[in-house]
């Protein structure tokens, strides 16, 4: 339900390209993707992203989510992981999602966590790491696929009035957007090490999507 809900609803709101490091366009069964977290409307970018990719992944989500009336149990149903952030619960979500990449499935994690507090529309790199991703890459051994993306925040940023105009004028701006989906890498070391080797990799891949986007628009990118 959710890729079906981006892959027809993203190109209505903008132009969304997609590229992929080296020449392989498959992401290897068993992976966990990795993306950078700006704004409300990436997950969507995302996972129209990966559609184009062949994947359909599980998405780990904040377990407000499972909370709205029908969408909690199509979340359910369909083997998305709700996270219940800053509770005693929220370890049970990585064994969840080992669980998922034992079975093969291609398992989505924002390493940042929340959304950045910030209120202009301009991309920025990624923010700090939580340890969740890299526990989960060296309990399990997957793969990490860093993905990074690019003008999410140009459809939906700042208060609640300017992101509901955002999402309204959409259709008719037309914003560039970019996905770049990096090539896997495999966790090192110990957490602390772990988490920096992602970072450096996510980084990359948004540097990578950045550049993607207009030379008008990468002016204004800090």
């Amino acid at each position: 339900m959710l890729s079906a809900f981006a892959r027809t609803v993203v190109p209505l709101l903008g132009r969304l390209t997609v590229t992929t490091a080296g020449t392989a366009r498959t992401i290897a069964p068993g992976s966990i993707v990795a993306p950078n977290h700006t704004a409300l409307a990436d997950p969507g970018l995302v996972l129209a992203a990966l559609h184009r990719l062949g994947v359909e992944p599980v998405v780990l989500a904040t377990a407000g989510l499972w909370k709205v009336p029908v969408l909690g149990r199509r979340l359910t149903r369909e083997g998305h992981i709700p996270v219940h952030r800053g509770s005693r619960s929220a370890a049970a979500a990585l064994d969840l999602a080992a669980g998922a990449l034992a079975a093969g499935r291609i398992v989505v994690i924002y390493p940042e966590g929340g959304l950045p507090r910030r209120r202009d529309s301009a991309d920025h790199g990624p923010g700090t790491f939580r340890t969740g991703l890299a526990r989960l890459a060296l309990a399990t051994g997957a793969p990490v696929v860093p993905v990074g993306h690019a003008g999410a925040r140009r459809i939906v940023s700042g208060g609640r009035v300017k992101q509901l105009a955002g999402v309204v004028t959409a259709p008719l701006r037309r914003p560039d957007l970019h996905v770049h989906v990096g090539d896997p890498v495999h966790l090192t070391g110990d957490i602390e090490e772990a988490t920096t080797q992602a970072r450096k990799a996510v980084e990359a891949a948004w540097q990578q999507a950045v550049g993607q986007l207009p030379s008008s628009r990468r002016a204004s990118l800090r």
